[in-house]
């Protein structure tokens, strides 16, 4: 029979996680409840409204304990004494009572003498021995009698020293010792499974960064950032969380071992009262904010939707399927854009009240700072914005057509709000701003087959001599763009007689171009056909420049055509 072999697995991602959540609870209820506020007399703030009436109480009550811990609270010291010294002295006795084992916490009594009523101990022989005086007037600040506080201030005292007397024994010693340790190696446990995890999501998010892209392209975000952007970016987050985590839990280790000793249960009193401060703060200010959230959530959830409906509208107005009288197609997808914006922008005026802190001087500096920037550049950035807006709606062009520029020719590359790019023949990218582009002259070669299913022309001009006849130089041109694979069939080349001049006459040849993209290069051909033609008519070109050189010189026609 064969022994059944058992493996350790690995934790899991999730197991890992879902420790450091528990350890992490642990620790931060550990550092903020063990060690709690030391016990304060039940009575202790109780006739706060009495005290800050009566003449001659302290607004601010001064304490008289143990090893950090207040038990008694006094607000007016008795007879003449200055407050501070008498608080001073009672510590000093009461530290000096609880270090004398010969008293007994259940000697201290209350005697009554008036006008006080005395707090001391009482000897084995009777003898009583006063500690604290308790007069009308202090009792006034917390409005009870004299004896009422009187046995207050007792039962305070016997716990006070019953306490310091149970912290400072071998055995308290040696349970602070083993809890001490017993939390450090919870802490070194914790710190190696913090390592591994992240370890663990250092080597996650190097190898699959793309489960992240995949919801920025659900939300439509994917084409701003690239693979190796995220990854940088979750990287540096994770250490972020990682270090941050680290210190936190460190600080909260600080407080909980020193409370486990009682000469340093003071320091650790005061750590745990800042943290408990700031945590219920931050929680209190989580708890006030949520109604906030809640309107900024619903706010976000429509918006979202109101830009994804527009979307998929204006998306099937692109595609054909819908279709709005005057509405062309072209402009579908610029709509959608600005529609989007526009959106979230009233998402964002919407939701802006209900960001925490929206009032604060903070978020109104921010506001004038980021005013001031949009009124320096507001007025290029809006011409162009508004030319590139005219641009779109005009129907100028698209990407993608043949123009020509403000002397520049290329294709469309990118039609921006702020500018247009051009690519030429040469594979120059060419940025124009709209704003210059709106003031200048567009020439679109793709605009006609297009938009009427009709070629676009080139034109060119040469002039010939009135001794060639007229009909002879038109057969030329038009067999020359007939040679021309470029030229299309489907409108028939012409020649214009555009000019009579002193010398020469003008002669212009239009003929249509298969596709624009090619109108460069059919130009080229139908010029060099031109050249071959005449050559091999044996008739001359001329030109303005052999106007005033003509006599006797020899004829420009290539002997070798």
């Amino acid at each position: 029979m064969q022994r059944q072999r058992f493996t350790w697995r690995p934790w899991t991602l999730r197991k890992r996680i879902a420790l450091l959540t528990l350890l992490l609870w642990l620790g931060l209820g550990s550092a903020l409840g063990l060690g709690l506020d030391p016990p304060r007399p039940a009575w202790a703030g109780e006739g706060a409204t009495t005290a800050a009436a009566a003449p001659g109480c302290a607004t601010t009550p001064l304490f008289i304990g143990l090893d950090g811990r207040r038990y008694l609270e006094i607000r007016r010291a008795p007879a003449a004494q200055r407050l501070d010294d008498y608080v001073r002295r009672a510590n000093a006795r009461l530290l000096e009572l609880a270090q004398d084992h010969t008293v007994q916490p259940h000697q201290l009594v209350v005697q009554d003498e008036p006008p006080f009523s005395l707090v001391g101990v009482r000897e084995p022989d009777g003898r009583f021995a006063p500690e604290l005086a308790v007069g009308d007037r202090a009792a006034a600040c917390f409005g009870v009698t004299r004896q009422q506080l009187a046995l207050r201030y007792r039962d305070g005292m016997r716990r006070a020293i019953t306490s310091y007397r149970g912290s400072h024994t071998l055995a308290s010693w040696s349970r602070g010792t083993a809890l001490a340790a017993l939390v450090l190696g919870f802490y070194i446990l914790w710190l190696r499974v913090q390592g591994g995890l992240n370890r663990r999501l250092q080597r996650h998010f190097a190898e699959r960064p793309r489960f992240l892209m995949q919801g920025l392209g659900r939300l439509g975000l994917g084409g701003f950032v690239a693979v190796d952007q995220v990854r940088q970016l979750m990287q540096w987050l994770r250490q972020v969380a990682h270090w941050s985590l680290v210190l936190v839990i460190s600080y909260l280790l600080i407080p909980l071992l020193l409370g486990f000793f009682p000469p340093t249960e003071a320091i650790a009193e005061g750590l745990r009262g800042q943290i408990r401060t700031v945590v219920m703060g931050f929680l209190g200010g989580i708890v006030q904010a949520i109604p906030n959230l809640v309107s900024i959530g619903v706010i976000l959830v429509i918006t979202v939707l109101a830009i994804r409906a527009s979307q998929s509208w204006f998306r099937a107005v692109d595609h054909g399927r819908i279709r709005l009288p005057g509405f062309y197609q072209e402009w579908a997808l610029p709509t959608a854009r600005l529609v989007g914006i526009l959106l979230g922008l009233a998402g964002l005026a919407a939701a802006f009240p209900y960001i925490p802190g929206s009032g604060s001087k903070v978020f109104q500096g921010a506001g004038l700072f980021i005013g001031a920037l949009a009124a320096l550049g507001s007025s290029a950035i809006a011409s162009n914005i508004i030319s590139g807006l005219m641009l779109i709606y005009t129907r100028a062009f698209r990407e993608g057509d043949r123009v020509e520029i403000n002397g520049v020719v290329g294709v469309v590359q990118d039609r921006a709000l702020l500018v247009t790019r051009l690519q030429t023949p040469r594979n120059e990218l060419v940025s124009i701003p709209n704003a210059s582009v709106i003031g200048a002259s567009v020439v679109n070669y793709s605009f006609s087959r297009r938009e009427i299913s009709q070629p676009v022309a080139i034109a060119t001009t040469i002039t010939i001599g009135y001794d060639v006849p007229w009909r002879q130089v038109h057969a030329l041109m038009l067999a020359a763009a007939g040679s021309v694979a470029g030229i299309t069939d489907e409108v028939a080349p012409f020649v214009l007689q555009t000019s009579l001049n002193d010398f020469h006459i003008s002669y212009e040849l239009n003929a249509f171009v298969r596709h624009p993209d090619t109108y460069r290069q059919t130009l080229s051909e139908v010029l060099a056909a031109l050249q071959d033609q005449f050559a091999a008519a044996d008739v001359e070109i001329l030109s303005p420049g052999y106007h005033a050189i003509r006599n006797g010189n020899r004829s420009t026609v290539p002997k070798n055509g």
